[in-house]
Order: C-alpha cells, then sequence, then structure tokens
C-alpha cells in the first residue's frame, strides 16, 4: 500500500501527461530536464574527484564518498528530471538492487573481490547488450534524420564491446574462484581465430547497418549473430590469459566496461552515461598500462595470452635443499633483525592474516626495529589487494612502500617474511630467460640477509612456475596456515 501510494505521487508529481494539463508546460519540462543536466554536470565532477580520491590510500575514504554522493545525484536527477513513467519497476529494481548489494557488502570477504568485481563487470557488459537491443527494437530517442547510420553504428558497437566484456569477465571470476584453473588455454592458431571472430563481427557489422530500417529481421539476425560472436571472443580472450596475469585481466574488464557503458550512453543520448563510462574506461587503460609496465610485458602480449603456459624454451631445473624454520626461530630471527621487510601475498588475504601481523609490526616497532611493507604492483589477484588488507587492518601508510621505492634496500635489510607470495619473489625472472615469467620485475628478497618464506607447502603460484628462492642458502621455509603461525609468532613475542 506504501508503495502504490509513493509511485502514485511520483506520478503525480512528475507524469508529463499531469503537466501538459497546467499553462506552462513546456517551460516546467524543459526547466526540469535543464535540472537533471546540471546535476548530471556536478555528478560527472564529483566521480572525477572520487577517482582523484581512490589514488591514494589517505584519501580514500573521501574519494569512495565522493562517488556514493556523486551517484545518489545521477540516480536522483534520472528519475526525477528524465522519466515519464515507469515508476514503479524502477522502484522495484533499485529495492532489490540495494538488497542485493548490501548483503554481498556484508558477506563477501576481502579475499572474494577479485571475483565480485570480475561479475560486476559481467554486469555491465550484459547491460550495454540488453540496452543496444532494446534500442534496435524500440528506440527510446528517434534518430534525427540523417543520423541513422551512426545510431546503428552505436548500437552495434556497443553491443560488440558489451558480449565481450560479458562472457569475459564470467571467465576471469570462474578463474579466480578456482573454478577453472589459471593455467592458459592456447589453442593451435589462436590468434587467427581471434581475427576471424573480428574479421566476421565486421562483416556482420556492414549487413547490420545496409539493410534498410524496414527489413527488421535481416537487421535482427545479423545483430544475434555477431552477439554470439562476440561472446565466444571475450570466453577465447581471458581463456588464453593465464593466472599470472590476472591483475591486469581485471583491470582489462574494468576497462571494457567503462567503454560498453559510454556506448550506451550515445544510444541513450545520456551525457552523463557517455562521461562516467569515460572516465571507467580510461582509468582502466591506464591502469593496465601501469600493470604491464610494473610486469615489463606490453599490454598485447597481455590480450594475445599464453602467459604462464611456458616460455620460449625449457626452464632451468629447481635444485638446492629445502631449510625449514619454525615459530621459535623465526622468532628469533626477527628479534635479531633490526631492518625488517614484509612482503605479503594472495595467501595471507586466504588466511586473513592481515591483523595479526599489523600487531607483530607494533610490537617490532616499539623495540626500534625498522619495519616496512613491500607491494609488488599485481600481488594477489586484484590491483591495490595488498594495500586495501592493510588498510583494513590499521598498518601504518606511510611504511607500506611499492616495489620501485623498496627493492634497492633488500641487500641491506636484515630479515624478510614472505608471507604467501610466490610468484612476485621468484628469482627466475631474472635468473632464467626461459622460465614463462622471464623478464617480470619482481622484489629481490633474496639480497637480503635472510628471508623466512610462510607457505602452505611447496606448491607453485598462481602462474605454476616453480620458485628457486626456496631452495636458496639464505632462505628458510616456515611451512603450516599463515594466520596461525602470525598468530604464534605474535604470541612469543608479546612473552619475549
Amino acid at each position: 500500500m506504501i508503495l502504490s501510494w509513493w509511485t502514485h505521487w511520483l506520478h503525480n508529481v512528475i507524469d508529463m501527461d499531469l503537466i501538459s494539463h497546467f499553462p506552462l508546460a513546456s517551460d516546467l519540462i524543459e526547466t526540469k530536464e535543464s535540472l537533471a543536466n546540471v546535476a548530471y554536470i556536478a555528478a560527472a565532477v564529483l566521480f572525477v574527484l572520487s577517482l582523484a580520491g581512490l589514488s591514494k590510500q589517505t584519501t580514500a575514504r573521501r574519494g569512495n564518498l565522493f562517488g556514493i554522493i556523486g551517484m545518489l545525484l545521477a540516480v536522483g536527477a534520472t528519475i526525477f528530471g528524465m522519466m515519464t513513467g515507469g515508476y514503479v519497476e524502477m522502484v522495484v529494481a533499485i529495492a532489490a538492487a540495494v538488497v542485493v548489494g548490501a548483503i554481498l557488502a556484508v558477506r563477501v570477504p576481502m579475499t572474494g573481490m577479485p571475483e565480485l568485481v570480475a561479475m560486476l563487470h559481467s554486469f555491465v557488459g550484459l547491460a550495454a547488450v540488453l540496452v543496444g537491443i532494446s534500442s534496435h527494437l524500440q528506440p527510446w530517442i528517434e534518430p534525427l534524420e540523417g543520423e541513422e547510420l551512426i545510431h546503428d553504428i552505436e548500437i552495434f558497437v556497443g553491443v560488440f564491446i558489451g558480449a565481450i566484456t560479458f562472457t569475459g569477465s564470467i571467465i576471469a571470476f570462474l578463474k579466480l574462484r578456482g573454478t577453472i584453473g589459471g593455467k592458459p588455454l592456447t589453442l593451435p592458431g589462436r590468434h587467427v581465430i581471434n581475427l576471424g571472430m573480428i574479421v566476421a563481427s565486421v562483416c556482420l557489422g556492414i549487413w547490420f547497418c545496409a539493410e534498410p530500417v524496414d527489413a527488421g529481421e535481416q537487421r535482427m539476425t545479423a545483430l544475434l549473430i555477431m552477439t554470439g560472436v562476440a561472446s565466444l571472443i571475450g570466453i577465447h580472450i581471458v581463456m588464453a590469459i593465464g593466472g599470472a596475469d590476472m591483475p591486469v585481466v581485471v583491470s582489462m574488464l574494468n576497462s571494457y566496461s567503462g567503454w560498453a557503458a559510454s556506448a550506451a550512453g550515445f544510444m541513450l543520448k545520456n551525457h552523463l552515461l557517455i562521461a562516467t563510462g569515460a572516465l571507467v574506461g580510461s582509468s582502466g587503460a591506464i591502469l593496465s598500462y601501469i600493470m604491464c609496465s610494473a610486469m615489463n610485458r606490453s599490454f598485447i602480449s597481455v590480450i594475445l595470452g599464453g602467459f604462464g603456459g611456458g616460455g620460449g624454451g625449457p626452464a632451468a631445473a629447481v635444485e638446492g635443499t629445502v631449510t625449514e624454520f619454525s615459530v621459535g626461530d623465526t622468532v628469533d630471527m626477527l628479534e635479531e633483525a633490526q631492518t625488517i621487510v614484509i612482503v605479503p601475498g594472495y595467501g595471507m588475504a586466504v588466511a586473513q592474516a592481515q591483523h595479526s601481523l599489523a600487531e607483530v609490526v607494533k610490537i617490532l616497532a616499539a623495540k626500534n626495529k625498522e619495519v616496512r611493507f613491500a607491494i609488488h604492483p599485481v600481488a594477489g589477484r586484484l590491483p591495490g589487494h595488498m594495500n586495501v588488507l592493510l588498510a583494513e587492518a590499521n598498518v601504518p601508510y606511510d611504511i607500506v612502500l611499492e616495489m620501485d621505492e623498496i627493492n634497492e634496500d633488500m641487500s641491506t635489510t636484515d630479515a624478510i617474511l614472505v608471507i604467501g607470495a610466490n610468484d612476485i619473489v621468484n628469482p627466475a625472472a631474472l635468473e632464467d630467460p626461459n622460465s614463462p615469467i622471464a623478464g617480470m620485475p619482481v622484489i629481490e628478497v633474496w639480497k637480503a640477509s635472510n628471508c623466512v618464506v610462510m607457505k602452505r607447502g611447496m606448491a607453485t603460484g598462481y602462474a605454476g612456475v616453480d620458485n628457486p628462492l626456496f631452495y636458496k642458502d639464505n632462505t628458510h621455509m616456515l611451512f603450516g596456515d599463515a594466520k596461525k603461525n602470525v598468530d604464534a609468532i605474535l604470541r612469543a613475542l608479546q612473552n619475549a
């Protein structure tokens, strides 16, 4: 009953048919749309400020708040300034989305964030596909005379990008979740297959645009076939990308989702959607470029795939003896060390060891020891994953350093704790030209006086590459669950 009253009130306040009975109805309509456009501009500015705020840990909360306010303003402007009906459906959709979003925000752990982000990207891609098909079937805004071709291209490109984003994000979600293995699927002639599907999509686009407007069935056939082909492109591209490149894939799909949203904005003639999509698309592309540079790889090589599946020849055999450490040995090492560096990886995120680790850092810092964190740009499975985990545990921002800021200090470091990291500390990247990760910059932990690696076992990392670090003379392995081991170290330091 309350919902019915609310929608009836909205209908009476905003509905065009009701307004048209009053004098100056056109002025009211224009005023309402003008106010909505002003709100869109304000929302776009808030989105820019949000991205700027998210670039630093110290301003991330403020940036997130700007984004929330901007989105609320954008949704409100659309409902009260642009809509002329369908309020019941809108209220139901928003209510359902709020419930689902709140449940996900509360229940999804930080370790599940990469999968969640990938799945959310798939929603944006699906939305672009649905908006494109619906715009073709029943245009919300009729194109002006002479602009029909432009509108057709907008629809076709929007659906193409959206379909690739949708299926590619689902594959990324399944890979990050572990449902699909991290090994790349390198089909024979995969590049020719991709090129053939792209050429086929271009031909279908020419068919779609060349058919007259009244040839609805033929045009729809071309659009749907292209949607299927683009969906296969998304699946094939991401399946061919190995586990070590998954952080880049997430940011790449983030960029794709932005361009898909921008294409939907062109179809709907919505300036805010165009601007917001362009912001997301460009920022995702820049982030992908930065991460590729950090891995000493080109963006094209990542997209072409195959990384993590083998190098140019047989990799060097890993030989040596593993030296195992106990918790007591690790505590003694930390007590004797004056300079300590901690290198976190995805294993720390899985074990949820960051809170206990933060307490260990406090105790060591109280003993006048220099303790810092070294963060690799692609640590974890999501850009910035480790930084967020450490911020969640209230680790001071000033001791969390990027790889380039701290790598040169490794040779003068007394002790290093590697917690759940593997590929990002693998010396084979620099020492073995045939390694699948050859040329990838890594944190050079083996240069320190002592290094303790916390792992459950001797398994390879997500890239499936053996790690010679484990066999070096100054490396010691502390096996077991990272959370239990860090808790044991904390208790020992508290009782010392």
